[in-house]
């Protein structure tokens, strides 16, 4: 930001996922939180059908919109990114039927120094998004290709944080395809762990498709619910006690909040969909946790390793289950966009730890600076060393 020159930062957020409604919810809170004396904001919005509209009134929009969770229309000038690190960022394209030169018809839209993926769930949090930006040589927020794809897959994430030593509840894995083949599959997993447990869609966040399943007249109804977003479930032990979640940021040296708990209040029995984002009345949020000091630092210092043993890059919320003696604390799973709306632990818990949120998003903007910096610094040719010749 030589010069005073603003940022032309491009936020993405819609998408085609299962959560593309909270997506235009933490849009909203991030673009009201940039400096406009610092960036220069180029929304766009990704609709359900996967194409890319560049939505000059999107706070006005978001505004209309969020509060009903109402899916992004289509609306506004549909863009194209150019998949080329030499040419313009964005092109917007004609109208369908129009005339002419197509080439004069684009109107080029001036480059963007920065991505912010505000995007939730399949294409945006797990590694597509992040490679198409990647190809077109555009710095960007968050984790690259292998931490948001290791972020989205649970299963993957479980196995790398048990390798790296950090723990994770019991749990199987199990294909659609497997289930349909041999039905009795979940029910002997599911017993091997013991009632109550989880099922859950492997890749997908927001609680979505997650069940709590006391007995085994429940399961099979709950596996057809997660296998309706995902070729893979999961089948999680329970652990009854306390949830606790921890923000993370950084690149090669991540910082830890604080931690701060989740409460699951009403009639809900765990901090489903409903509880989180409908029911006003269904959760609450308590930061600082109520913990000894001791607790707190081991619950920071487990974020901060489950960040390194995923290769992840500028942000993540990290999700712990606990016992409620504390004796036995789990990472439940670890969010490499999270949430930033208005009821969002990882704002908040920044914010408490002393980073409030336009800090906060100026901090992510210069980490993504900084890692797109790294990464252009990398040799991406080789030239063989010239051989010694004979009798030298």
């Amino acid at each position: 930001m030589a010069d005073n020159k603003r940022l032309r930062v491009g936020v993405l957020f819609g998408g085609r996922s299962g959560e593309h409604e909270i997506s235009l919810r933490s849009a909203l809170t991030v673009m009201s939180a940039m400096d406009p004396a610092r960036y220069e904001i180029v929304p766009v919005g990704i609709g359900r059908d996967g194409r890319w509209y560049l939505q000059r009134d999107a706070l006005k929009l978001l505004a209309e919109k969020t509060p009903h969770l109402a899916a992004l229309g289509a609306g506004g000038t549909q863009v194209t990114l150019l998949p080329h690190p030499e040419g313009q960022s964005l092109i917007a394209t004609p109208a369908e039927g129009a005339r002419g030169d197509a080439t004069r018809a684009h109107d080029a839209i001036p480059d963007i120094d920065v991505v912010f993926p505000v995007l939730h769930g399949t294409y945006g949090e797990d590694g597509t998004v992040q490679g198409l930006l990647e190809l077109a040589g555009i710095a960007y927020v968050g984790a690259g290709v292998l931490g948001s794809a290791i972020g989205m897959d649970k299963d993957a994430q479980k196995r790398l944080l048990r390798d790296a030593g950090v723990a994770v509840v019991k749990y199987f894995s199990i294909e659609r395809a497997d289930y349909h083949d041999t039905p009795q599959l979940g029910a002997k997993l599911a017993r091997k762990l013991g009632y109550p447990v989880f099922v859950k869609p492997n890749a997908l966040g927001s609680s979505i498709g997650i069940s709590k399943v006391k007995r085994a007249g429940e399961l099979n109804a709950a596996l057809d619910d997660a296998f309706q977003y995902d070729r893979k479930a999961l089948i999680e032990a329970s652990c009854e006690g306390r949830e606790f979640e921890c923000a993370v940021l950084g690149n090669d040296r991540p910082e830890a909040s604080i931690p701060g708990e989740v409460l699951v209040t009403g009639a809900h029995d765990f901090y489903d969909y409903e509880s989180k984002y409908v029911d006003p009345e269904g959760s609450a949020t308590k930061i600082p946790a109520d913990l000894p000091a001791a607790k707190a630092k081991k619950l920071s210092a487990m974020a901060v390793a489950a960040f390194k043993a995923l290769s992840l890059r500028g942000m993540a919320r990290v999700d712990f289950l606990a016992s409620r003696d504390l004796r036995q604390i789990y990472v439940n799973e670890v969010n490499t966009i999270p949430g930033f709306t208005s009821i969002s632990m990882y704002p908040k818990l920044w914010e408490a730890s002393g980073i409030p949120l336009p800090k906060l998003i100026d901090r992510l903007i210069e980490l993504a600076l900084e890692e797109h910096r790294e990464r252009a610094s990398l040799k991406i040719t080789y030239q063989p060393k010239p051989s010694a010749k004979a009798g030298d």
